[in-house]
């Protein structure tokens, strides 16, 4: 059997806007919808749902409440999230070599 090299990449990160979600969790710590949607130019409901898709792989926890009287929606990166994306990167890394 041949070692085949070119490993499929997490469909669940490769997306662009995913991708740039979780990077941006990432260099930034925990932040808030409206940030992510001011630093990807996303509409508020694509946002929504990739961040629905990212929750749901456990990437990221979403805590609803209410900041100055105002909804405030934070996302945070987890663990498991932190763990795909060095995957993720690491197999990039593999593609190149």
């Amino acid at each position: 059997m041949k070692n085949n090299k070119f490993k499929l990449l997490n469909p669940i990160l490769h997306s662009q806007l995913r991708l740039a979600i979780i990077s941006y969790l990432i260099s930034n710590g925990p932040s808030s919808f409206n940030e992510i949607k001011d630093i990807t130019g996303a509409s508020s409901g694509n946002i929504s749902v990739q961040l629905k898709k990212l929750e749901k792989c456990k990437y990221v926890t979403i805590e609803k409440g209410f900041l100055n009287n105002y909804q405030h929606t934070k996302v945070s990166i987890t663990p498991i999230g932190l763990t795909a994306f060095e995957h993720y990167v690491k197999i990039l890394k593999e593609y190149i070599e």
